[in-house]
């Protein structure tokens, strides 16, 4: 008689949630009909009731049925079509039988922990495959079974090119983030990579966002596909967004401050250029506080270790470029500062979506300089959202979880009552406190208060709603402010 593992479910998550994940329809995850051991997966992990976008999707994935699925980041999309493809595949069969495809090597190893994590009771075997790895440890790896394989697409299109990745059984081929895997510099490979698929498959994409380039896709690839659309708006109803009106020059004094003031769990810094990441990275180090950064630039094995460490929370802070902007999901990052204000709708939207994950709280600061104006604005009106100018001080309920606030409290009453001095800097973020800097930055730090001038121009472009712009963006005032 086999001996099973004795069950542990994890303990539950007591976080207050929004709507993106709670307004379900009261469905279980034993109402599909998944097998004992996958269930055993789903409720170690700590799910306990499927959200929006896995109820929609689990059971027409599970008939076979191509899907296209549109919901926002961080509401279960991984899981969603994830656990029908562990349901469907035979572990009796030595093939390649499922495909998930996403645009970048840190994706594919979250997706494919995801996978392996829900999937531990199935003895379902699953291999993540990206650029930037050994293609010989691929080769040796695929001389064994692999059930389903994780990976990006020009590795993985390389590997069935060799005839190395047998792709000739895998009836269910998956695309996360599916607007960007169907860019210009990815959709010829997506499409040579089908072409080593069997006819009759079923595809699945998953996205946030679908420009117009999707449906030409699903015209030619897909097969009447089941369409869920549970995007009423773009923006994330759990992420408070600020914006803090500062010169170029201002934003590392502002940045210090915003540590000083906010209750960080994990924070994740936006810069535009690799160059920036780097330096900032340089700078909050100086300043006293644990930072890491990546880049696109840097060896794949230094990412993926800071990657693992960050998740694994050895850090407090992570700088990075838009590499980390699509899918990841870290559930301890609740706030997001970006240090580069983006220059897109898409990329900000990505962006803001790295805290507040699975309906949490979350908090996205934004430091605007006189060029940034346009661009804020811009994005305002495409995501039908107002950034609001940032207040002297923060309500810590929307940003913290109850629990983290008390216990924070409650260390502050301690020290009071025993005389204890607070704990400070790195200190102090390592008990969860509000980090306070070592040094005397602080106190010349920029005050988070907004211009006037500014505030009016912002509002005053948001009352003309799509007039014309004002004139001279580069002009007196910018130049005066340089």
């Amino acid at each position: 008689m086999a001996i099973t593992a004795p069950f542990q479910r994890p303990p539950k998550d007591l976080r207050p949630q929004t709507e993106d994940v709670t307004a379900t329809k009261g469905n279980d995850f034993e109402d599909y009909f998944l097998k004992r051991e996958l269930l055993m997966g789903i409720f170690e992990a700590g799910f306990e009731r499927p959200s929006p976008i896995q109820e929609e999707s689990i059971p027409i994935a599970l008939s076979g049925r191509d899907i296209l699925a549109r919901a926002k980041n961080g509401t279960g999309k991984t899981a969603a079509y994830v656990i029908p493809a562990l349901e469907r595949i035979n572990t009796k069969k030595d093939k390649i039988q499922a495909v998930l495809l996403v645009p970048t090597r840190e994706l594919a190893l979250q997706t494919s922990q995801v996978a392996k994590t829900l999937g531990k009771h199935l003895s379902v075997e699953i291999m993540v495959s990206t650029g930037g790895t050994s293609l010989r440890d691929d080769i040796m790896r695929l001389d064994q079974p692999v059930q389903m394989l994780v990976g990006t697409p020009g590795r993985i299109l390389d590997l069935a090119g060799k005839g190395i990745a047998d792709l000739s059984q895998c009836t269910a081929f998956v695309m996360d983030e599916a607007d960007k895997l169907l860019s210009p510099e990815f959709t010829p490979v997506v499409e040579q990579l089908l072409s080593h698929l069997p006819k009759e498959r079923q595809v699945m994409l998953f996205s946030a966002t679908f420009p117009l380039i999707v449906k030409d896709f699903k015209d030619k690839h897909m097969v009447k596909p089941y369409e869920v659309n549970l995007m009423d708006e773009l923006t994330l109803r759990g992420v408070t967004q600020y914006y803090a009106f500062v010169e170029e020059r201002q934003k590392v004094h502002c940045l210090n401050t915003l540590f000083s003031k906010l209750q960080v769990n994990q924070s994740i810094i936006f810069c535009n250029s690799t160059n920036r990441v780097e330096l900032l990275a340089k700078k909050i180090t100086e300043l006293g506080y644990s930072c890491f950064y990546s880049h696109a630039k840097m060896l794949q094995a230094h990412r993926n270790r800071v990657f693992h460490d960050f998740r694994q929370g050895a850090t407090r802070n992570l700088v990075c470029s838009d590499l980390l902007t699509r899918g990841i999901d870290i559930q301890a990052v609740n706030v997001v500062i970006n240090f580069d204000f983006p220059k897109n709708a898409e990329t900000y939207l990505h962006r803001i979506g790295r805290s507040g994950r699975f309906g949490h709280m979350g908090l996205a600061i934004n430091l605007i300089t006189y060029e940034d104006r346009f661009n804020l604005y811009r994005i305002e009106q495409e995501l039908g959202t107002e950034v609001q100018p940032i207040p002297a001080t923060i309500d810590k309920r929307l940003y913290v979880a109850p629990s983290l606030i008390e216990e924070a409290e409650q260390r502050e009453r301690e020290a009071a009552a025993s005389d204890a001095p607070v704990p400070k800097g790195p200190q102090a973020m390592q008990q969860g406190l509000p980090s306070i800097p070592p040094t005397q930055a602080a106190m010349h730090a920029v005050p988070i208060t907004q211009n006037d001038n500014f505030t009016k121009s912002v509002q005053h472009r948001r009352g003309r709603r799509g007039g014309n712009r004002e004139k001279g963006g580069q002009g007196g005032e910018g130049r005066q402010m340089a």
